[in-house]
This record gives C-alpha cells, structure tokens and sequence, in this order.
C-alpha cells in the first residue's frame, strides 16, 4: 500500500480509500490509485482487513439441497442481496438430513470467516441441546417454525394454500384433492394444514392426501391414482414441480385440465406459465425472502436490535388456465 501510494503520489489512507470503494475519493485520484495498483500488480489483501476490521463481510448458507425451487431461488436472492450490501456468501452444504449432518455444518460454520448465516432447514434438525453457535455469529432461520428461540423469515405459506383452495372451492368444486410435499417439510405440513382447515370451515368432505416429494415424477404418480377417480374434480399440489406431473398424468388417462379436473401449484416457477395448459399458482416471492433474510441477519451483525420471532412474506394467487368450474353433472 506504501509503494502504490508513492507512484500515485497520495497518501496511504487515500490508497486504503479507494481499494474499499469509499465514495469521498476524487474521480481523477482515484483513477490515478487504481492505475498505479495495476502497474505494481498490488491487490487489497481482505483478510489482513478482515483482521483488522473484527468482521469479514460474508454470510455463511447452511443448507440440504440446492435441486428444490424453494433453496435454489431463495439462496440466488440472499446472494444477490448480499452482493448489494458489500457482503459475500459462503454455502455451507449439510451432508444429511439428520442431527449429525446439521452437528458437522456447525461446526464448519466455526471454522470459517463469517459473521453471520442464514440457515435454511427445517427445526425438528435444529436441536439447541447439541448444537452450539459459534461466539459472535448471528443467526437467521429460513422456512422453518423456531420463531421462538431463533429469528425467522417465512413465506406465508398458510395464507397461500388457504387461497390456492378458496379459489377452487368458489369456482363450485365439492372438495379439493390434495398432493403434498415430504411428511418432514415444514412448509409442507403448513400447506397441509391450511388445506384441511379451509375444507373443514366449508363443510366439504377431506380427501386423503396423497404423498409426493416435490419432484414431478411423484405427481405423475398421484395423477394417475387420481385420474382414476370420477369424483376427482380439483387438485392442489404443493408445489409446481409436482403440478406439472399430475398434468402430464392426467393428459394420459384422458382427462381434460381444466375441463374435468382444475390444477393448482404452489411456487410460481418461470416455467408455470408456459405448462399446458398454463398453471393457476401461488407466487412466493423469492426475492423478497431474500432481502428480508439479509436485512435481519445485518441487523444483527451490526448490533441494531433484534429479538426472536417469524417474519411472513405475503403469497399472492396468480390465475391462469388450470382451473375453470367442474363439468356439469349428468341429469337424469
């Protein structure tokens, strides 16, 4: 930093100035440092500002998988966000789904130069009896029901399911199918829940789910159980991977969408849009968990205040093809 300040003919602090991206540097002096920083091949070194700083403006990602839409979206936003705010990410994969997986995550956690992380997994794994956060970092927990030891950001995914039904119920449908996601997931049993509740509060009768693991081949199979079945009129999947598989199913078996039986996901992935016949869904909004999931996390980092608690994202129901009214019934 001494030799490029020399070259430059500035001072050091003005070298330390531009090489973390403060603004109060001229355009021309700042050019004049970063030409000399070329010429000497001299590259800022981060830890040793790190080091000096106490903080190393990166966020740790603790998290299972990154093949879920859920995951794969909702790390893209906490990264771009991150990126807004000066900070990088460092994903933290947890190599099983179990208490000893999460154990070896944290510990990791640990062994790197973060100040914080954002954890995406579910709270029967999150056992506070053998899990011990490292001194310093702060912790925020995604998609996950442990808004009373930790702080969390939700997708509201009762509200969402509760419209997703609603809407099939007011279209003169009887009942509402359902294909959940893995017995495990948290967001899948809250989905759940919301379903069985609003079909009870109608006086409507409760099919019995059907399991799914939200990948499509698992809708492809309760499609074609329900293809099977005449008085299947509408379906809720709980999640568009797994709508787009009982579409494909009942394509199959002969049975129209929206004509005999109405579709409805959950996600809004890009591609929903264009399935055949395009999918009425719940859209989450990805971006905003991920600037939420940052701000909290940055709260933290900075000592601003927070306490433990669930923070909703709203859902919103976008109406498209896949439903319509059921067939008419016979009259004798």
């Amino acid at each position: 930093m001494a030799d490029v300040a020399r070259l430059a003919g500035v001072s050091a602090q003005t070298v330390s100035r531009v090489s973390t991206g403060h603004p109060g540097v001229v355009g021309s002096t700042r050019a004049q440092v970063l030409a000399a920083m070329k010429e000497l091949g001299y590259r800022p070194n981060s830890a040793a500002r790190a080091l000096k700083r106490g903080e190393f403006r990166t966020i740790g990602v603790i998290l299972f998988t990154l093949a879920t839409t859920g995951n794969s979206r909702t790390v893209e936003a906490i990264a771009n966000h991150a990126a807004r705010e000066g900070y990088a990410i460092t994903i933290i994969p947890v190599a099983a789904p179990t208490q000893d997986g999460v154990l070896g995550a944290f510990t990791r956690l640990g062994e790197l130069a973060v100040d914080g992380a954002i954890v995406i997994m579910e709270v029967h794994l999150l056992d506070t009896t053998r899990i011990t956060l490292p001194p310093g970092v702060q912790v925020v927990v995604v998609d996950s029901d442990a808004g009373d030891t930790y702080t969390v950001v939700d997708t509201d995914q009762a509200d969402g399911a509760r419209a997703a039904v609603k809407h099939l119920l007011s279209l003169g449908h009887t009942t509402v199918h359902h294909v959940t996601g893995p017995a495990a997931s948290f967001s899948s049993e809250r989905r759940a829940a919301a379903w069985r509740s609003v079909l009870t509060e109608a006086g409507a009768p409760v099919p019995a789910p059907l399991i799914g693991d939200w990948s499509a081949d698992s809708g492809y199979a309760a499609g074609l159980r329900l293809a099977d079945d005449p008085s299947c009129t509408a379906v809720f999947a709980s999640n568009d991977q797994m709508a787009l598989g009982l579409l494909r199913a009942f394509h199959e078996r002969g049975r129209s969408v929206p004509g005999e039986i109405s579709v409805v996901g959950f996600d809004d992935i890009p591609e929903s849009r264009n399935f055949l016949p395009p999918l009425t869904t719940v859209h989450q909004d990805f971006a905003e968990m991920g600037r939420r999931c940052v701000q909290m996390v940055l709260r933290q980092i900075r000592h601003e205040g927070t306490t433990p608690g669930t923070t909703l994202v709203p859902t919103r129901l976008v109406e498209r093809s896949s439903t319509a009214p059921p067939p008419a019934r016979p009259t004798s």
